[in-house]
């Protein structure tokens, strides 16, 4: 593994409880002197191929979840390790078999030292869901979940659509539904990770990066994502 390159990070005073997993169009290389030159930072890079490369000191705050919230906290440097891989589409095409078989041991080795709870696992799109959509519809949180990295929701009924509260219900898991925007925005996070399969994949990624939530998402009355909404729930 390569010697810490990114410039920009704060000294830590938060003991370390969450990980916190990105994506970025980027190849690694180009990763390392876009960051720097935005004053952006992240621990670890995984490139194209799969190689593991050291962008700050774990003991180190890197600048990567900028603005967040998750479960009752904001801030989240402070308290998190951040993980960027490599991904052209922004995780809406499947990330390579090199690149997460890299992810997973690192993202063991990281949950073991700090003690992580599964659910202080996210994605960037779970703790930012105004702003990120990383690490994409495509990443394989299922799997990861069944190496002991996060969580997934189990099979269980949900409870009729007229009597789910999905503002209490997000909010229990951790996001962020202190107005109606960042709910809707939330729920549809909580799509992305959950329910990839009705998110709509958008070609041109810069477009994608500005935006963030479709027009015409209107999920919260669908059964299934009632149903995979409370069966997260039941995890906590």
């Amino acid at each position: 593994m390569s010697e810490p390159k990114l410039k920009f990070f704060d000294e830590r005073k938060t003991p370390i409880d969450m990980l916190v997993l990105h994506c970025s169009a980027l190849s690694g290389a180009e990763m390392f002197e876009v960051f720097n030159a935005q004053k952006v930072s992240a621990h670890y890079i995984i490139d194209e191929n799969g190689q593991v490369l050291s962008g700050v000191d774990e003991a180190k705050c890197a600048w990567h979840a900028g603005k967040s919230f998750w479960r009752g906290r904001e801030g989240l440097n402070s308290c998190s390790v951040g993980i960027e891989i490599s991904s052209p589409s922004l995780g809406q095409e499947p990330y390579s078999e090199k690149q997460i078989s890299a992810l997973i041991p690192l993202c063991q080795k990281i949950i073991a030292k700090y003690k992580i709870p599964a659910f202080n696992i996210v994605g960037h799109s779970d703790i930012a869901p105004l702003r990120k959509v990383d690490p994409g519809c495509a990443f394989p949180w299922e799997r990861l979940a069944q190496e002991g990295i996060g969580w997934w929701p189990k099979g269980k009924e949900a409870t009729s659509s007229a009597a789910a509260d999905v503002k209490e219900l997000l909010s229990s898991i951790g996001y962020d539904t202190r107005d109606d925007e960042v709910l809707k925005a939330s729920a549809y996070a909580f799509c992305r990770r959950f329910l990839p399969q009705y998110v709509k994949k958008v070609d041109d990624v810069s477009y994608l990066i500005e935006h963030v939530l479709p027009d015409n998402f209107d999920f919260m009355r669908e059964d299934i994502f009632l149903t995979a909404l409370f069966s997260a729930n039941v995890f906590f």
